[in-house]
This record gives C-alpha cells, structure tokens and sequence, in this order.
C-alpha cells in the first residue's frame, strides 16, 4: 500500500535512465574532462574507471538496497530501519540536496543562456579574450542571470512535481535518449578536425609516469562524487524500484551509463582543444569560454555550440530533478504535503537560497568568507568537500556494519537468490571505501 500511494518506477528501464540521468550531469560533462587534462589523460582514466566500479558502484548498491529496504526518503530511511542518531545521517542527505540544487540550479540557468546566446549568434567570431569577457559580464550582472536561474529551478519543478512515473521516469526516457544523440552528433563532429587524433592519443594512451598521490585522490574523489553518492538521491529513487529488479544489475548499468557519457565527453572536448593548440587542463573556463572559441573555428559553429549547451543543460536538468526529488520525498514521506505543494515550498526556498550564489560574481563579490571565498565558493566547499563525503562514509557503514542482513536480504533479489560478491562487497563498504574517501575530505580540508 505504501509503495502505491508514493508511486514508483513502471518499468526497470524508466529506473535505469532516471537514475543515470541523476548521476549523469555537469560533473561528466564539464567537469571530467579537464580532471582528466589536469591529471595527465589516460593514466588518470584507468584509476577512474577503477575506484568507480569498485568504490562507486559499491556505495551505489547500498543506497538503493537502503532505500527500497525502507521504502522512504533518507529521513525515514534510516528512521525505519534504524533510529537513533543515525536518522540524522537522512537529514544531512536532505539538506546537500537543497544546498547542491541552490547553486547547481545557478550553473543550469548558465547553459541555457548559452544556449540562446550561441544560436543568436551573440557568440559568434569572438576569440577566447572576447569571450572571456562576455561570460564575465554575463554572470556578473544582477539580473540576467536570475532569470535563467528561475527558468531552469521552473523547469526542475514542473518534472518532479508531476511525480514518479508521468514526471521524473517520462523526462528520463527523452531526455537520456537526447543527450546521447547529442553527445555522438559532437563527436563525429569533432573527430572530423584536423589534428583531433592527438586529443585521443592523449585520453586513452596512458602515461604512469605523470601519476602522484594527488592523481589517485581527484580519481576516487571524482568517481565517488559524478555518481551522485551521499547526497541521498540513489537512497530517494531505490525507495520507488521494484523488488523484482536484481540490484546488482541495476546499480552496475547505471554504473557504466555514467562512465560511459563522461569517457564521450571526454571525446569531444580533449581532441577539439588538442586540435586548436589549446591546454587540456584549462580548467573550468574550458566549457563557457575556450570551448565557444573552438566553435568559432569549426564549419556551422553557431549550431555545435547550441547544441553543445542544449547538452549541458539536458545533463544538468536530469540530475537538477533527482536532487529536488529528495527534498520533495521527505514532505510527501514525513509530513503527508501534497507533492504539488511540496514541490513548489522546495523550489521557492531552493531558488531563494540560490540568489546570494548567482550575486556572487557581481554584487556580492566583493563578499567573503574565511578569507576569500564567495557565498557561491562556500556552498560548493560545503557540500563537495563536507557533507558529500561525510554521508557517503557513513552510508557504507550503515549497510555493512550496522543493517548488513537487511542490506544483503534486499541486494539478493526477490527471488533470494545469494549475491555472490556478498563478501567482498561487504568488505569494500566497511573498510575500503571509508578509508578512501576519508583520503579524499582529508584533501578537500
């Protein structure tokens, strides 16, 4: 009865691009493929794709088989399963959904803009100093970028306040399905540069000799991080997934999906900036100031970088609603508010809190905190470098220690089959993921 009342996935399909849409956003788009540059290419690849699917997807797993165990948000996850202080681990899943969503829906609003500026033609034939000071300019005005902040925080509510099945798993199956076409479309076209061959080499051509301990730290970092891990969204979305649905698979092809879509990013933008002389470890500016000047270069620019940004907003928009959903879940779970009501309360106080992060680069910069960090620089310290990997730490002992028999009951299937990787899994969340990402907030702090 509880399931029906609440909704759910219809299908093991609509699960999968939903919850691949949330892992999948502007971390493995933007974000990846400058790690990656940054790092040395495809020596950093090879430790990615080893703590994703040992560290990643193991904490994955565990999310889901927590919340369909308890059938609840993160709050009344670990209440029914639990008590105690443990609960507060659900509140503090709550509460980075709201802080990520309030400087995330920021970013979003961005790649709109861009969007409109690039097939307006307003980008078009500047070089990287012109376009380095239209996005300063862009993100620096008061209300400009407001705007399209409350556009895309509108957007996100509209899916999730439709709900589950006509909402969240009806948005995943276009637009995952879009964001792949899109993703190939730039691909072809980039490959098609003279000298593009080199940003391959460089991606998947391993170079040990440029790996440190830093290396390894922004690979467990990022591979923890790019799938949506202690911030209570895979907990939310396993709360709505079938029991018939084996979760090993489940969590393994949103595992690769992800992976998938950050190695593609990678193939567009590290041969495009290989083929226009330009550094691959450029860092953010890589995406709304560099890329926009290679566009410039290319035949049909003006669409490449529409379409490049129509992208961006797809990946930010999927993962937007996943974040909203977890604030949402708890109204509807604990406090029986209609989802309607429920989430248009989150977006307001969500786009309100977003407000001092978009003023951040113009009438609040001269604003800071501990020194010189921004209100906007304070969210995202708070959230990636705290609250992310305190939840995740504590999510993995959660399952193994503490709920281990309702954890492994609920990863064996419907059908009680035995998970074979039982041992070994348990092993991983109890002592190597803790320990590896406790490396990580130790670097972060």
């Amino acid at each position: 009865m509880a399931r029906q009342l609440r909704g759910g996935f219809a299908s093991r399909l609509g699960f999968i691009l939903a919850a691949a849409g949330s892992a999948i956003g502007l971390g493995n788009i933007w974000k990846f493929p400058y790690i990656t540059g940054e790092n040395g290419g495809g020596a950093f690849l090879v430790i990615y794709l080893v703590t994703v699917f040992v560290i990643g997807f193991s904490i994955m797993m565990a999310e889901l088989a927590i919340g369909r165990a308890a059938e609840r948000n993160p709050v009344g996850a670990f209440s029914r399963l639990k008590g105690g202080a443990w609960v507060g681990v659900g509140y503090m899943g709550v509460l980075t959904g709201v802080i990520i969503l309030s400087f995330y829906s920021v970013v979003g609003g961005w790649t709109i803009a861009y969007a409109l500026k690039a097939i307006s033609g307003q980008l078009a034939g500047g070089d990287a100093a012109a376009l380095g000071g239209t996005f300063g300019g862009f993100i620096g005005d008061t209300a400009e970028p407001l705007v399209y902040h409350a556009i895309f925080m509108t957007l996100t509510c509209v899916v999730v306040g439709v709900g589950i099945g006509g909402g969240i798993e009806r948005a995943a199956k276009v637009l995952m399905p879009l964001l792949l076409f899109l993703i190939v479309v730039l691909i072809v076209q980039v490959l098609s540069l003279p000298g593009a061959e080199a940003g391959i080499s460089f991606f998947f051509s391993p170079d040990f000799s440029k790996v440190n301990g830093d290396t390894f730290i922004a690979a467990v970092g990022h591979a923890f991080f790019s799938l949506s891990l202690g911030m209570g969204t895979m907990l939310t979305y396993g709360s709505y997934l079938s029991r018939k649905v084996w979760l090993p698979t489940a969590a393994a092809t949103v595992t690769v999906l992800d992976t998938l879509i950050a190695i593609l990013a990678g193939m567009i933008i590290l041969p495009a900036v290989f083929a226009f002389g330009i550094d691959p470890g450029a860092g953010p500016g890589l995406t709304f100031i560099t890329l926009p000047a290679i566009f410039n270069q290319m035949p049909g620019g003006d669409w490449v970088a529409f379409a490049f940004f129509i992208l961006l907003a797809v990946a930010a928009l999927t993962s937007a609603v996943s974040l909203l959903e977890v604030v949402v879940a708890y109204f509807v779970d604990e406090k029986q508010v209609l989802r309607t009501r429920a989430t248009m309360a989150a977006g307001v106080i969500i786009f309100l809190l977003g407000i001092p992060s978009s003023l951040s680069f113009g009438l609040l910069s001269d604003t800071t905190f501990f020194g010189t960090m921004t209100f906007f620089d304070v969210m995202d310290y708070l959230s990636s470098n705290i609250l992310l990997p305190v939840g995740g730490i504590l999510v993995a002992i959660f399952a193994a220690w503490i709920a281990w028999p309702r954890i492994i009951e609920e990863a064996s299937g419907w059908e009680k089959s035995t998970f074979p990787l039982a041992g070994l899994w348990r092993i991983v969340l109890g002592v190597v993921a803790p320990v590896a990402v406790l490396l990580v907030l130790y670097h972060g702090l």
